[in-house]
């Protein structure tokens, strides 16, 4: 009820199960849908979820460019899971240009913060 109230935080809940399915049928596009209603608002997680939604085309037909702006859009709002995530967009040259300079720029964000994933992938620039 919550969600056809246009209440972020319960789009982007009942996304998540959705997209899970969890307490409802998997429903990877209702969930995309209700990630892109949230992401539209400028909140980072859903950025992040619709992002992956693009990057693995769950839901949505894959754009890795897509992916790779929604992660972009998220990460520069402090979701170090999101500046990992462009990290490796940017590392691998997914939906952009391959820049091992950003990479390793938003990789040492997102370690800052603690990502453990970040850490790793830091470390792997480093000693490449």
């Amino acid at each position: 009820q919550a969600a056809d109230q246009g209440l972020a935080d319960a789009q982007l809940a009942l996304g998540n199960y959705f997209e899970q399915g969890a307490g409802v049928v998997q429903d990877e596009e209702e969930a995309a849908r209700l990630y892109t209603q949230v992401a539209e608002q400028g909140f980072a997680n859903a950025q992040l979820a619709l992002g992956n939604c693009y990057q693995y085309g769950r839901g949505c037909a894959k754009n890795e460019e897509e992916a790779a702006k929604l992660y972009r859009k998220a990460a520069d709002q402090g979701l170090a899971s999101a500046q990992e995530a462009f990290g490796l967009c940017c590392m691998r040259g997914a939906g952009m240009a391959h820049n091992l300079a950003d990479a390793a720029r938003y990789f040492r964000v997102a370690a800052d913060q603690g990502d453990a994933y970040a850490q790793c992938a830091l470390g792997f620039l480093c000693e490449h």
